[in-house]
């Protein structure tokens, strides 16, 4: 609590997280209303002066940043004759040919190259490499899947097989998908038929392991104003 007349709030917010009634949470709810933030005036009515000094010394020590949390993807997925560029690289080719059997347009290249040389930059191989794995999974299980949203702007998405929207018949915006701007990896949004949905997150529990993989879900109730309108 940032001060003590917060108590409610904080007992309140206990109640909601285990779902019971305010008055039904017992010892889940604060013993009092002395866990709260102090000012150093009352902090020093408290503690020594020596032990007050050494938490700064401590905080001056500590330079850990959020901005330095990066998203860490499965590098098995690439031979050891390979990095993860040169792997990415080679499955895009290959999806170049079963896409283009007859041959590429040099605009296509381009934008494939273009997109590359920004997946490069910004170390996002991996990324594409994991969504791949899993779509090719899908297929070979003769799953239905369907790359959706952004992602349908990336011609390289379109090589690996992940969406199905070919640079021939649009005009892609691959920097709606990604971008040096954007300090986050691109969203790529895929769709796994319903009834067999539950066979490619086992898929994923299996070979990436539960320690690596999370579910996160969002649930949509309608009540009447949102059904009105």
């Amino acid at each position: 609590m940032h001060e003590a007349g917060r108590r409610i709030v904080q007992d309140t917010l206990t109640a909601i997280r285990l779902s019971q009634p305010l008055t039904e949470i017992g010892f889940a709810a604060e013993p009092n209303s002395q866990r709260h933030l102090r000012s150093i005036e009352q902090l020093k009515k408290l503690y020594p002066v020596q032990l007050l000094d050494e938490t700064l010394n401590i905080a001056n020590r500590c330079d850990f940043s959020l901005d330095e949390l990066r998203y860490e993807y499965p590098s098995e997925l690439v031979p050891k004759e390979h990095t993860a560029h040169s792997w990415l690289w080679q499955l895009t080719r290959e999806g170049i040919k079963k896409r283009w059997p007859q041959g590429i347009s040099e605009k296509n290249q381009k934008i494939i190259e273009h997109e590359m040389r920004l997946i490069k930059q910004l170390s996002y191989e991996h990324f594409f490499l994991t969504v791949h794995e899993i779509v090719c999974f899908a297929v070979d299980q003769n799953i239905y899947c369907q790359g959706r949203g952004s992602a349908a702007n990336s011609a390289v998405c379109y090589c690996l097989g992940i969406t199905q929207v070919s640079p021939d018949h649009a005009e892609l915006l691959f920097e709606r998908f990604l971008s040096t701007e954007r300090s986050e990896p691109p969203d790529i949004d895929v769709d796994f038929e319903n009834s067999r949905r539950e066979e490619v997150i086992q898929h994923i529990y299996q070979k990436y392991g539960r320690h690596r993989t999370a579910i996160a879900a969002t649930v949509i109730t309608y009540r009447s104003r949102s059904a009105d309108t």
